[in-house]
């Protein structure tokens, strides 16, 4: 998948996520959003590893498996940043 794929569905992970797991994100709607690019990335691992899927392109499944993995990632964000929000 080309990096403006992975970019885009990334964004739009980061925002769904977001909306999913509503806070107070230190660092605001930039980092956000780039741990929705993130997520996306650990997200396609994931479902790899466990041959549930990958991200390879923009569909249901992979924008699925990218907001799976930026709603992990934002959880963990959130509980190792101090942030008790």
């Amino acid at each position: 998948m080309g990096i403006l794929t992975w970019i885009f569905v990334g964004l739009v992970a980061g925002g769904i996520a977001k909306a999913i797991h509503p806070g107070k994100d230190p660092g605001g709607f930039i980092v956000t959003m780039l741990i929705g690019i993130a997520g996306a990335i650990v997200g396609g691992f994931i479902a790899s590893a466990l041959n549930m899927g990958t991200v390879d392109g923009f569909n249901i499944g992979s924008l699925f498996i990218a907001i799976l993995g930026a709603i992990l990632l934002l959880w963990l964000y959130r509980k190792f940043s101090g942030n008790k929000a």
